[in-house]
């Protein structure tokens, strides 16, 4: 049995505190021989600032470069609010990204059938639901040249942020999206601003001729991004997998992040190439939400999105995908037999805590491979 190597960053906030569930699900497959891992812990975020001034060190970025996946847990918090700007928490994040050469992002939107009540939209519009949404990680007006504040005088300044995609972007993040629309449902949706934005032509161009080159089997359909935002809150089981560029995706992940009822709930992965040799691939996993200062030291976090971010890792970095549909069975049942975190907790449920929500899914896990 090949032994995996994963880099275990859980930041600030909660971070820690729902790492600590990864951490137990980890030692009870290695315990059980169903699985493999190795571990290294590092710091990132704030905590990293903390001991060393920086939000991320090169010998952790080695450790990251040198491991099979990163889980991630959050960083960020009031309390670096005033720290240079190249040191911010986030910046530690971005690094990771950049330097590992992670460019596609997938976010899945689910509503497990206990929690389509904790949606604000209604339960028609929820029940059921499973989206897909593929953003661009490394492109676009987040990281584009020139990005500048620039004093006018008398008062005035100017900011420029650049908007910039090759195609070459554009293909490798529609092959993705085209892969797992033909594991799925084998519908995609791309949305863009063509419009008003140069870019927005260059996606529909360069994503229509990768569709007819490589996917036609697959259904393709194009919205302009804000009548795509609209329509995923009017009807959101109308889309199977969306892709989208780097600033749309951030935008329009989180509104399909809240039709589930809570961050708390939703994982993310972030993928690089796969290598021609190896056939193995850098990437990142972590959750939604925040690192949730406020919370943090409480036992009120919930840490279903950073098991469900660990479930991700076992399909698309390891291909245990039998492993992953059974933790995602077993978070299904916990759900279903009512326990909450205060995040998602209703009248007539169970309320939890940290540990006892990941003790339980363990614990369903457990039963699912007797």
């Amino acid at each position: 049995m090949a032994t995996h190597k994963l880099l275990l960053l859980p930041g600030d906030g909660i971070g820690p505190e729902v790492m600590a569930e990864v951490k137990r699900l980890i030692d009870w497959l290695n315990a059980q021989g169903i699985a493999s891992f190795s571990t290294e812990q590092g710091l990132v975020g704030g905590s990293a600032y903390d001991a060393s001034q920086q939000s991320i060190t090169d010998a952790t970025m080695s450790m990251a470069m040198a491991a099979d996946a990163v889980i991630f847990g959050a960083v960020g918090g009031p309390k670096w609010d005033g720290v240079p700007y190249d040191a911010r928490p986030e910046a530690g994040l971005l690094r990771l990204r950049k330097e590992l050469a992670l460019f596609a992002n997938l976010r899945p939107a689910v509503c497990y059938p206990a929690l389509a009540d904790a949606s604000s939209l209604k339960r028609e519009v929820v029940e059921g639901l499973d989206i897909m949404i593929v953003r661009e990680l490394t492109g676009g007006v987040y990281f584009g040249e020139p990005k500048t504040i620039t004093d006018l005088g008398n008062g005035q300044k100017r900011a420029i942020d650049t908007q910039v995609y090759d195609t070459y972007e554009i293909e490798r993040i529609a092959r993705v999206a085209f892969d797992l629309a033909r594991k799925r449902r084998n519908k995609l949706t791309s949305m863009e601003k063509r419009n008003v934005m140069k870019s927005g032509v260059l996606w529909n161009e360069v994503v229509t001729q990768v569709h007819a080159r490589e996917y036609k089997d697959v259904e393709l359909e194009h919205q302009l991004a804000d009548s795509g935002g609209m329509n995923l809150v009017k009807w959101p089981k109308q889309f199977d997998v969306i892709v989208t560029d780097n600033l749309f995706g951030d935008m329009l992940s989180d509104i399909a992040a809240m039709l589930t009822g809570s961050l708390g709930m939703l994982p993310s992965a972030s993928l690089g190439e796969i290598d021609v040799k190896t056939k193995k691939r850098r990437s990142l996993f972590e959750p939604v939400h925040g690192s949730a200062p406020d919370i943090a030291g409480t036992g009120a976090a919930n840490p279903i999105a950073m098991i469900a971010s660990f479930g991700m890792a076992l399909r698309y970095s390891f291909d245990m995908g039998e492993l992953a549909d059974k933790l995602d069975a077993a978070i299904a049942a916990v759900l279903a037999k009512g326990l909450r975190t205060a995040d998602i907790k209703s009248e007539g449920t169970i309320a939890v805590n940290t540990t006892q929500m990941g003790e339980a899914i363990l614990k369903e896990l457990q039963a699912l491979h007797t």
